[in-house]
Parts: C-alpha cells; sequence; structure tokens
C-alpha cells in the first residue's frame, strides 16, 4: 500500500474528478436541472436577481466558491500540515461538493428565500454546481501557489467587488443564512 506522499498528482485529481462527478450525479438524480430552465448556457451571468441566477456556467456567486478554495487551502494546510497538497485538494473538493448537495436541499434553498434576497431561488442547475465546484478548485490552486499577502489581498477584493456590485458577498451570505438581519435585507434590496 503506499503512502499518502507516494501517490502521484495523477491519481489525486482523478480522485478530485470522481468527486465532481459522483456530485453532479448525486444532483442530477435528486432532481436539479443540467442547465439553465431558459434551454441555453451562458458563460457569464451576472443578474443576481433573476430566474438564471446560479444556472449558467458562472456569476458573481462564483468568487464566492473561489474564496471556498482560498479558505480550504489555508485551514487545511493549518491543521494537516503534514497532508500531501493533492489528498488536501481532494478533501476540499468533497467539502464543496457535499456543501453543493446541501445548498440545493429543501431546507436551505428555503433558508434562501425566507431570509435573502433570493426570492425565486429554487436551487443551482447541476452545470453551475459543477462550475462552483471548479471555481473552489481554482481558489485553492491559487492559493497554493500565491504568496499569502496576495491571496488576503485576492480574498479582499473579490468580497468588495461582489458587495459594491450585487450588495452580496460570502460574508453577507453567511450572516443572512445564519443569523439574517433585516437591515442587511433592507439594504440588499435597496432600501
Amino acid at each position: 500500500m503506499n503512502s499518502p506522499e507516494q501517490i502521484s498528482w495523477r491519481t489525486y485529481l482523478a480522485a478530485t474528478l470522481v468527486v465532481i462527478v459522483g456530485a453532479a450525479l448525486i444532483l442530477y438524480l435528486k432532481g436539479q436541472v443540467p442547465i439553465c430552465k431558459c434551454g441555453y448556457v451562458k458563460l457569464w451571468h451576472g443578474e443576481p436577481i433573476s430566474s438564471e441566477n446560479s444556472q449558467h456556467i458562472s456569476d458573481w456567486y462564483s468568487l464566492s466558491h473561489m474564496i471556498h478554495g482560498f479558505l480550504f487551502f489555508a485551514v487545511l494546510g493549518w491543521v494537516a500540515q503534514r497532508m500531501p497538497v493533492g489528498l488536501r485538494l481532494t478533501l476540499a473538493t468533497a467539502v464543496e461538493a457535499g456543501w453543493e448537495i446541501f445548498e440545493n436541499s429543501d431546507f436551505i434553498i428555503n433558508r434562501y428565500r425566507e431570509a435573502t434576497i433570493s426570492l425565486d431561488y429554487y436551487g443551482d442547475s447541476v452545470l453551475n454546481s459543477v462550475s462552483d465546484i471548479g471555481f473552489m478548485v481554482i481558489g485553492f490552486f491559487l492559493a497554493w501557489r500565491l504568496p499569502v499577502w496576495v491571496s488576503v489581498t485576492a480574498v479582499i477584493a473579490m468580497e468588495l467587488a461582489a458587495v459594491y456590485a450585487i450588495r452580496d458577498n460570502l460574508t453577507l451570505n453567511i450572516i443572512m443564512l445564519v443569523y439574517p438581519l433585516d437591515a442587511i435585507k433592507v439594504w440588499q434590496t435597496g432600501g
């Protein structure tokens, strides 16, 4: 049996791909639409308050998933320093895939509708979920290769860009899911 240090990057990447395909299959079997109900695929959809949000390849929330990658790299680097980076990537991908499955559960979908500005949200398309996982992988790789100060600057810049563009970001999303504040909801709707 090979130790984790002896396993090649190709094996870790294959395992990561299996996790992504598995998540896509689970989401599809749970009833998530493969692509947008609109019938076409867009590279970018920039309007967060629309029925096409979280249905295409990328949107403003793709930044949040990229930030997940930065955060997972940092946390796993802290708690599992001796674990090979490839294994940490596979674990981070499994966590992100688990979130995508949970995010598309009735519990979270209803929570988004009740507590956030996503009134017509009915879950992500499978394509969008797979893309979200891909953005996490990109964030993970960037965090691995960039100096810490650049990673921290990138995370702050992505949070500020999203809050400026759509009045939402990862921080606000977490707050509104865990402990919704009427003042934030009013501000997000332009009030």
